[in-house]
């Protein structure tokens, strides 16, 4: 990330953090992803060499940007799924692209829910799949964040220290998969990660 596109992205967190912090209603936040976190998921991206990025969770693109930078480095393209509209994030993604030219071209904006999104891909066809959007519906998406991973691929789901109740019904989940590796790192507001083990096993097998 060049030095032009830090300062205009760490611009846009401080507005989120402003603008969340004179907004009571929860749905009305950006909620944005902290620094922190999207240095560490944006560094995972590149040593995964993730060409295939779905994000479901737009908000006003703060993450999608730091991903499309992050792809730019595998010659990927990032799906940015939200059920609402992505004018806020069309207007800082094109602001950010006359910072670094090329982000742009690296993004595609889906309005759709996020679990019938996935429910729509196919068999390991995801790279990295990012979830950060309404915590409580990601147990109805099941199996499908694990089934569109691919061998070697990564899940990283936010929110997990911070909202803990609401995520532990997925950790659930994909703690009875036995072909991923996963961990919780204290970054930002908790960041779980979960690694397709390469083919292994296979992707319905469980844990005894």
């Amino acid at each position: 990330m060049n030095t032009q596109l830090r300062g205009f992205i760490d611009a846009l967190y401080a507005d989120g953090v402003a603008h969340d912090a004179s907004h009571p209603d929860r749905l009305l936040r950006r909620r944005n992803l902290e620094p922190a976190t999207a240095e560490l998921l944006s560094f995972i991206l590149r040593t995964a060499g993730a060409r295939h990025v779905v994000e479901i969770g737009t908000a006003n693109g703060y993450s999608t940007i730091w991903l499309a930078d992050a792809v730019a480095d595998t010659d990927g393209h990032i799906v940015s799924v939200d059920a609402a509209t992505h004018d806020e994030a069309r207007e800082n993604l094109a602001r950010a692209d006359g910072v670094q030219p090329g982000l742009a071209e690296r993004v595609e904006f889906r309005q759709q829910d996020g679990g019938a999104h996935l429910a729509q891909l196919a068999d390991h066809s995801v790279d990295l799949l990012f979830l950060d959007a309404e915590r409580v519906e990601y147990p109805g998406w099941w199996p499908h964040p694990v089934r569109v991973l691919r061998p070697g691929a990564v899940l990283a789901v936010d929110n997990v220290l911070s909202h803990a109740d609401e995520v532990a019904p997925l950790l659930s989940l994909l703690a009875q998969e036995a072909a991923l590796v996963q961990a919780t790192v204290a970054v930002g507001k908790g960041l779980h990660l979960a690694w397709n083990r390469a083919g292994k096993h296979g992707p319905d097998e469980r844990v005894a």
